[in-house]
């Protein structure tokens, strides 16, 4: 099956319908069938195609996920990139609520120039953008979208530094990336607004930047930016509110108990940075108290996991993912859901919402790259 056309990445309102050919359901009006179907998962959706012309037609029109916002239908779903030392990739999304009740790590379709290492990856409305990263051992500044509704990927406009290894986050519709180039370069910091497809120049002070960064989060409205000495803290309001020459004042430091309790692939749910220990325990920054907490109540439902651990929101539920067992050509890969709530005294207490585990076909060497959700 032929993928159609990509659409505009974003619109300022919602497509029409095309005329259907006949009704989507006999004994209703368009406008209740519309809202019928867009209640069902995305997993049933290859199915649904073949009833008739008009279903396959409204299933691959833009309302169909519009529709699926406005009724609270979408669902958060997680993506991986597993990469290979001989620099083979593949993206993965994982399927919790697939048509037979039975988890589903189903394949992406190849990005134009394969996902290369060290690109960074964030996620806006119903597309994954991928920046940057290594082609041939050289950094790129090139851009690669997938659009979830149509499982397509196109190239976008490029950005105006090449990058490996930046930080990255989304804040008011707006893509923001940092780092990832010599400190030198005047496009160390810059913007990308959806709507215009269009990259813009972010100004800041030269004895804050770094080349690499090994880790990013956004919470309160900020984008958090972790290099290997310290971090930095971008806040786009101050930016946007100041004349370039003064966009310095949109720049600070990450406190010093932050930056020494980070450690590897950090994420934010409800206003909490979570983290691990070298031990695999999990903790959460505070932000009033700077200092880190632990959360309780996952040593005997967590199995065990001592480094290598990526961490992500899905849905507000603090994901994990990380390489299990491997055996010959074998690689174990485990998710696990938590529910953190906060306790009287301040304190974190967690429990295991769900766990999968899937054994994929990779040689040694083999590790997870990237990991970050999508509502669709």
């Amino acid at each position: 099956m032929i993928d159609p056309p990509p659409p505009p990445l974003l619109t300022a309102s919602s497509p029409a319908l095309p005329p259907p050919i006949s009704r989507l359901i006999p004994s209703l009006p368009d406008d209740l069938a519309i809202l019928c179907i867009a209640r069902v998962p995305p997993s049933h959706h290859r199915l649904l195609a073949a009833v008739s012309r008009a279903w396959r037609t409204f299933l691959r029109s833009p309302l169909l996920f519009s529709v699926r916002l406005e009724v609270g239908a979408s669902q958060s779903f997680l993506f991986i990139n597993i990469h290979t030392l001989i620099d083979q990739s593949r993206w993965y999304i994982l399927d919790r609520l697939c048509w037979n009740h039975s988890p589903l790590l189903i394949p992406l379709p190849p990005p134009p120039l394969v996902s290369p290492l060290g690109c960074t990856a964030v996620s806006l409305g119903h597309s994954l953008f991928l920046l940057g990263g290594s082609i041939d051992g050289i950094s790129s500044s090139v851009v690669q979208i997938y659009d979830a509704r149509f499982n397509y990927w196109r190239l976008g406009p490029h950005m105006s530094a090449s990058r490996e290894f930046a930080a990255a986050g989304v804040i008011s519709g707006r893509i923001y990336v940092v780092g990832g180039c010599q400190p030198i370069n005047k496009y160390w910091a810059e913007e990308f607004d959806p709507v215009k497809e269009r990259w813009r120049r972010i100004s800041s002070p030269p004895e804050i930047r770094e080349k690499w960064m090994h880790g990013n989060a956004v919470i309160g409205g900020k984008l958090l930016a972790m290099a290997d000495r310290g971090g930095v803290v971008l806040d786009p309001a101050v930016a946007a509110a100041e004349a370039e020459v003064m966009q310095d004042k949109a720049w600070s430091m990450v406190p010093t108990t932050l930056d020494l309790g980070w450690r590897g692939r950090a994420a934010a749910v409800g206003e909490v940075l979570y983290s691990y220990s070298y031990l695999g325990k999990i903790k959460g920054y505070d932000f009033t108290n700077d200092e880190w907490r632990p959360v309780d109540g996952l040593d005997k439902e967590l199995p065990k996991f001592l480094h290598g651990a990526t961490l992500t929101n899905l849905g507000e539920m603090l994901c994990l993912v990380w390489e299990g067992k491997r055996k010959g050509m074998e690689m174990e890969v485990i998710f696990a859901g938590i529910r953190v709530t906060k306790t009287n005294n301040g304190g974190l207490q967690g429990s295991l919402d769900w766990l999968e585990t899937f054994v994929l076909a990779f040689p040694k060497g083999t590790f997870i790259s990237q990991c970050i959700s999508l509502e669709f």
